[in-house]
């Protein structure tokens, strides 16, 4: 009992979260926040003032020193400047003082973070924004420093957005609006606001840091370029849902510890498919607060796993021939008094609330399937999408059968039926019957519902989910508007909200896929259905500057055309960089690691073969090893001009959507062709030659 009160203590003791503000703030001022968070009602300065002072005591009490905005530009990371609470006295002193204004409003240099042509370099403000709606909490070092962090949006001077929160929080409101039109028509009067909902589960690897620290490629890019498969990979499917090992299961306990202590519902932990793969999953909650708290799991997982001289690799596909790492994002909508608008009940097809808004995510996916890759798509995604472990780049919904059995039948008009509620019977009469979900799981689908959400398993490891999750409110949110637009001017709502759902079958259907995504035949398939397959970032990318895509984001107030074509452009120019960097570390590692090792190993047999010529003794297992061994390093010394060439010619091209074509087209086959040579070569010399530490030893010496 002492565990679970001391587990019911610690989680959430770093958040400044409802319980302790209820605590700590005047009653009015607790309420006048409160309109601020739930209702968007204006946040007056007084209010700041009182909160400001109560954070920054219950801030100082636990330690902390410094405050600082946190904010999500779009590097995809996070980025903070800490000021301390600290002002001078006339007397030589200092007292403790944090303002409303301080909480409200920062000011950091916005010079040196991407804007995409919105700032020059020399227009360097920018103002970070409080978001009141995501609990301000403390962040606490190996060494003890305390900081008090407060999540914010950022923009510039001339109010554009310059990170991933700001638009996140404007498709909230978007969808919000839409849905709540919905409700009203079909005769919800209670429901005040409606909100996403986000469980997101994250995948990573961990490998020892010694291993690390010897591998260049993995410094630099986070991914390994050259390694060939260890003798064993995952083929025996004996790592998924394994016994955790003790070192591991040390590192996930202190990573609970940290999460828990920012309020983070770090829920599920286990071993993933690959060897030294694992995922973390949380409980949900709403979108914006799920963005920030993935922020910082993916930034406590890497801190924490320093401290057991451990490595968190968070690359969609660090090691080649095994799993990649995705993040399964799991959407959903539910109202202020507890409604999921998505669950269908035992009887769905009696549930019309539940089919209207089903009928509208469908309608929202087929008609944007291309901005929601768009949402998933980075140059370590590219690696992933389309292998084993992940869906292709196709964006296809799985219904499961009962619920596809249901609207195939309202889109011909016919009369539907539910199976009802129905159990598993196991055959043993020891274990009990299982009351069964009315879907199956489909894990090759890449956006798949399963039992009250839609679970998107095309979201990359490392990115942000903020991207992947406005476009799911966006074009959800039109679907609805269109929906709620009929419904308001309909005579008989139900009539019409059963033509509605009936229109939306025979038009969205074609995207409704439950088989096995990952065959040839569903390629085919997709293809005559006429759903897109787009295979790369710099593909996928462009859809964000497309007609459609500026108009729909336009007239939902969540980017601006302006704000749309930076984005395009900054994350082109993340792509160049990232393979610019994989490129000049394979180069790097070729010319200063593999070829010396390569070369001494051929002066070694070419000295034995002397030594036994000399001796009269034949020597045909070493010559044929010395001309296989040459024949690939001649090759990869070719393909490594070949490179460098391709390299220097794509950081000459000017216009960045050319110059991610040419990275993309030339460069980066370039450096899969010299792996091929030196992956090769590794599997020939012996183990004390090789310059980097192997496939068997990173993934299996944990």
């Amino acid at each position: 009992m002492s565990e679970l009160l001391n587990l019911e203590k610690l989680f959430g003791s770093h958040v400044f979260n409802d319980r302790v503000m209820k605590e700590r703030l005047p009653k009015e001022t607790y309420q006048g926040l409160r309109k601020t968070i739930e209702q968007s009602a204006p946040l007056t300065l007084e209010v700041a003032n009182v909160v400001a002072n109560a954070m920054k005591d219950w801030a100082i009490e636990h330690g902390a020193t410094h405050y600082t905005h946190w904010f999500q530009p779009l590097t995809g990371s996070t980025a903070e400047k800490h000021d301390s609470f600290i002002s001078p006295t006339d007397d030589g002193g200092v007292i403790l003082e944090f303002s409303g204004k301080q909480l409200i409003k920062g000011e950091p240099d916005a010079s040196s973070f991407p804007s995409g042509g919105l700032r020059s370099t020399f227009e360097a403000r920018g103002y970070t924004a409080w978001d009141c709606t995501s609990p301000a909490f403390l962040k606490e070092d190996a060494v003890g420093n305390v900081t008090l962090t407060i999540p914010t949006a950022f923009c510039s001077y001339t109010g554009e957005a310059l990170d991933k929160k700001t638009p996140l929080l404007r498709s909230m409101e978007a969808i919000n609006k839409q849905a709540l039109r919905v409700l009203r028509a079909l005769g919800n009067k209670t429901s005040k606001r409606v909100t996403a909902t986000v469980g997101p589960e994250q995948e990573y690897f961990l490998i020892d840091k010694a291993y690390y620290d010897e591998r260049t490629d993995l410094i630099t890019s986070g991914r390994t370029l050259f390694g060939a498969p260890a003798p064993k990979g995952q083929e025996l499917e004996d790592q998924y849902f394994g016994a955790i090992k003790d070192r591991i299961s040390a590192f996930m306990k202190d990573l609970d510890t940290e999460l828990w202590k920012m309020g983070i519902s770090a829920k599920t932990k286990h071993n993933e498919v690959a060897p030294a793969q694992f995922e973390m999953a949380p409980i949900f909650t709403t979108v914006n607060i799920a963005v920030d708290h993935n922020q910082l799991v993916m930034e406590t997982m890497q801190k924490v796993a320093l401290r057991h001289d451990l490595v968190c690799l968070l690359h969609e596909k660090p090691f080649a021939g095994v799993n990649g790492s995705g993040k399964h994002n799991n959407w959903s909508l539910a109202t202020d008094d507890g409604q999921n608008l998505l669950e269908p009940g035992k009887t769905p097809h009696d549930n019309e609330q539940f089919l209207v808004f089903l009928a509208a995510v469908l309608t929202a996916v087929d008609t944007h399937a291309d901005l929601l890759r768009t949402g998933a798509a980075n140059p370590g995604n590219d690696l992933r999408l389309g292998a084993n472990e992940a869906p292709p780049a196709i964006i296809s919904v799985f219904m499961g059968e009962e619920l596809t059995d249901i609207l195939m039948a309202l889109g011909k008009g016919q009369k539907a039926a539910s199976k009802g509620e129905h159990y598993l019977n196991i055959g043993a009469d020891s274990l009990p019957s299982l009351p069964k979900d009315n879907t199956d799981r489909n894990r090759t689908s890449p956006f798949a519902f399963t039992g009250n959400k839609f679970e998107f398993r095309m979201v990359p490891a490392s990115a942000s989910i903020a991207g992947p999750n406005l476009i799911l409110n966006v074009i959800v949110a039109e679907a609805l508007d269109a929906t709620a637009t009929r419904l308001e001017k309909a005579k008989n709502i139900n009539a019409e909200a059963a033509s509605i759902i009936k229109e939306a079958v025979n038009k969205h259907s074609r995207v409704i896929f439950n088989g096995n995504n990952y065959s040839p035949e569903w390629v085919a398939e997709a293809k005559k259905r006429g759903i897109p397959n787009i295979t790369s970032t710099v593909e996928a990318l462009k859809t964000m500057v497309s007609e459609k895509a500026i108009a729909l984001f336009e007239k939902y107030k969540v980017l601006t055309e302006g704000e749309l074509h930076s984005r395009y452009d900054i994350y082109l120019e993340h792509y160049v960089k990232v393979i610019n960097i994989e490129a000049q570390a394979a180069i790097y590692m070729v010319k200063r690691q593999f070829i010396p090792s390569v070369i001494q190993y051929t002066g070694e047999l070419a000295a034995t073969i002397r030594e036994l010529k000399a001796a009269v003794t034949p020597a045909p297992v070493q010559k044929a090893q010395l001309a296989e061994v040459s024949k690939l390093l001649a090759s990869a010394s070719k393909k490594l001009d070949t490179l460098a060439a391709a390299l220097k010619k794509a950081q000459g091209v000017g216009a960045v959507e050319a110059k991610a074509k040419a990275y993309r087209d030339s460069v980066f086959p370039a450096q899969l062709a010299l792996r091929a040579d030196i992956d090769a070569l590794e599997t020939i010399l012996p183990s004390d030659l090789w310059p980097v530490p192997t496939y068997a030893e990173m993934l299996f010496k944990l």
